[in-house]
């Protein structure tokens, strides 16, 4: 047997003979004749059919529906019939499955019926369809004319045969029948009187019988089936990758040192997500952004105080852990009086590109800027540039009393092309340094949803960009739309890098609280590159950890660095910043002391015997705007420091519930509910209701996580 097989596989593999030339000739010769004979046969079978000519009784005879069925399975083999209605069966698998995935959800289609519905003869009995074929033979034969088949034949047909065409998957043709006999213009009239064979009516037109019963008319394809989903888009979007902090030993890392921010993106994006019944991305929840969201009534700066904001430190108890403490460490910047401000030159950098093209997109946008304009004084002046492709000017600085031109301008922006941000930064940039005169203020403010996808050849290339033009005097604030493609990680860059702020404008209530309320505290700030640094003490705190900051984190030696870039305080800002640490001797230390290191080496005999020990010392540094050097503000946090108020437990509670939502390791047992109840007792005043909006989000994310 293995020698068979070598042998056929030998031969595949050979070259195939040469054909024998004689027997090749006589097989193009026999080619050829029947080739002839097929031809002479196929002109006889013709006769009768041509224009004008004579009809004669033996023409081709018109096979019924039931003869030609009868003719097909007669001529099937066993292993033909089984091939045939697997293929039919898996054609019509076919065509049930993919088209109506080939169809645009939503989109309602129309579409010519060319045919007879499929099964609309199907009333017909066999006696019927052969009395048929006799009155076609009949006309054929005395030269008189058919009357094609009137609308009524196919109204006539039966009510669940029409139901079931009605929910049968839409098709662009249905099957032609043998015998219909198409209605046509009077040119054709002497073929029909002949009686024309069906393949030279299909060769007329595919449609006969689409006209035989007036189905030339629209027919409304049937929606989607319910087992129909419609394909999604991509979600690409993008937030900063940054581990939670960790728990440190003080004895060995005592100095934390970060930036404040005052940026609220994270707290909107994830309001965005619960709201559409799904939890945030955990990448998304920022805890220092979700804390600082909110207005506190924090202790405001006096006149005689050196720097232009107040640091208040509370050292209380933890929510979700009694062996711990928070020591929140809270700055209240100072507000000063409107009038006192300078001229504002803002430019309006709007994203026009086609991703914009949604209903909380640049819709949103432009209503987001209908509510700020009133804000604005007479004397501040507003110019907007559009990109999208190309950039371009939109509307040159104009003052901001001619609200009617701001707002046209708005109006005329449409989305569409791709997106060049770089290209866009640049000319808005260009012009802000055109509209700066000596005293003024000018603002960049981006609208994006942040898909940069064209432009400078990286984002680093634009940061660089945004850096250096920072030291002119001109900041760039950032606002984000819409979801599905937000590059939050880039907003976050270009905003920290151009020393202004990060949003995220998902409501109309949003974009009164950023452009509205709080439009003074985002454009004008009264402490620049403001870095907090603490140094904790190893004999009173054996363990601490930074609550959110992430982002923000700065090298020891950045401290005293001014070259090094950090957060601003705007006008009448809050910020926020909380640390959990655990004493020595508690319970919930998690890391045990060396073996071979000293406990003790770091205690200083003064405070060892303290009746209120250093817990750890604040420092703080901040330039006046447009300054070069910073200035430094220090004190000691000391054990039971400040009194806890409804701020500081809100405060509290909404770190908690970022960390439920980013799934932190560090609050045990502790759930929505208890933050839920935190929450309610500490919304205070709560004039905006921001914190009761607050409550109802943990409400629903208790709900979704379960």
């Amino acid at each position: 047997m293995t020698d068979e097989f070598d042998k056929l596989k030998a031969a595949m593999k050979s070259a195939p003979p040469a054909p024998d030339p004689e027997a090749k000739q006589a097989a193009t010769a026999l080619a050829m004749q029947a080739f002839d004979d097929q031809r002479e046969e196929n002109l006889a079978t013709r006769q009768g059919l041509a224009e004008g000519a004579r009809l004669t009784p033996e023409g081709p005879r018109k096979a019924g529906l039931l003869q030609g069925v009868r003719e097909m399975f007669a001529k099937l083999s066993t292993k033909a019939g089984l091939a045939a209605t697997t293929g039919i069966v898996a054609a019509g698998l076919a065509a049930v499955v993919i088209i109506p995935q080939m169809r645009e959800p939503g989109t309602p289609e129309v579409i010519t019926v060319n045919e007879t519905p499929v099964g609309a003869d199907d009333a017909r009995t066999d006696r019927a369809q052969l009395a048929d074929d006799d009155e076609a033979r009949a006309g054929a034969t005395t030269g008189a004319s058919v009357p094609p088949p009137e609308v009524a034949q196919t109204e006539a047909a039966p009510k669940v045969a029409q139901e079931e065409v009605a929910e049968a998957a839409p098709v662009t043709e249905a099957p032609m029948e043998a015998d219909a006999m198409p209605d046509v213009d009077a040119e054709a009239a002497p073929e029909l009187a002949a009686g024309v064979a069906p393949a030279r009516a299909r060769k007329e037109g595919t449609g006969a019988l689409g006209r035989i019963a007036g189905a030339s008319q629209p027919m409304p394809v049937p929606p989607p089936s319910d087992g129909y989903v419609a394909p999604q888009e991509p979600d690409t979007e993008a937030f900063p990758e940054a581990e939670d902090n960790p728990v440190k030993v003080a004895a060995e890392e005592p100095v934390s040192t970060f930036s404040i921010d005052v940026d609220t993106a994270s707290y909107s994006v994830v309001r965005s997500s619960l709201n559409a019944g799904r939890m945030p991305p955990v990448d998304a929840v920022r805890v220092e952004e979700m804390v600082n969201y909110f207005p506190y009534a924090y202790a405001a700066p006096e006149a005689d105080d050196p720097a232009p904001f107040k640091p208040t430190v509370v050292v209380g108890e933890t929510p979700w852990n009694p062996d711990t403490q928070l020591v929140t460490v809270a700055i209240q910047g100072e507000l000063p009086v409107v009038e006192d401000r300078p001229p504002l030159n803002l430019v309006f950098l709007i994203d026009s590109s086609g991703s914009m093209n949604q209903a909380n997109k640049l819709p949103l946008l432009k209503q987001s800027l209908r509510l700020m304009l009133p804000e604005l004084r007479p004397e501040d002046q507003v110019a907007i540039v559009a990109y999208a492709g190309s950039s371009g000017l939109v509307l040159p600085p104009t003052p901001a009393g001619e609200r009617s031109k701001i707002l046209n301008a708005l109006d005329n922006i449409g989305a569409g092309g791709s997106t060049a941000g770089a290209a866009g930064l640049q000319q808005a940039y260009a012009v802000a340094e055109e509209m700066t005169e000596e005293g003024e203020i000018s603002r960049v403010l981006l609208a994006t949803d942040g898909d940069f996808n064209v432009g400078l050849s990286s984002p680093d290339q634009m940061k660089e960009f945004i850096e250096d033009k920072r030291e002119s005097g001109t900041f760039l604030s950032v606002l984000g739309f819409g979801r599905g493609n937000l590059n939050d990680a880039l907003m976050q860059s270009l905003a920290q890098n151009g020393n202004g702020q990060a949003a995220y404008i998902d409501t109309l209530n949003e974009a009164r609280k950023v452009l509205v309320d709080q439009l003074t505290g985002a454009l004008f700030p009264i402490a620049s590159d403001v870095k907090i640094q603490v140094e904790f003490n190893p004999a009173e705190v054996a363990e601490y950890r930074l609550i959110g900051y992430e982002t923000r984190a700065l090298k020891r030696e950045d401290f005293n660095n001014d070259k090094v870039d950090a957060g601003e305080i705007g006008a009448g800002h809050s910020v926020t910043a909380i640390y959990e640490v655990t004493p020595v001797g508690s319970p919930a230390v998690l890391n045990d002391p060396l073996r071979y290191g000293s406990a003790d080496a770091s205690v200083a005999p003064a405070q060892a015997e303290s009746a209120n020990p250093e817990l750890a010392f604040l420092r703080m540094r901040w330039k006046e705007p447009g300054e070069s050097e910073s200035t430094l503000l220090e004190f000691p946090i000391t054990e039971g420091m400040g009194e806890a108020t409804s701020e500081t437990r809100f405060a509290a509670a909404i770190a908690g519930f970022a960390q439920l939502l980013k799934g932190s390791d560090y609050l045990g047992d502790w759930s929505y509910a208890e933050a839920i109840a935190l929450a309610n007792g500490a919304k205070g005043e709560d004039e905006f209701g921001y914190r009761a909006e607050a409550v109802n989000l943990m409400r629903l994310a208790d709900s979704l996580s379960q």
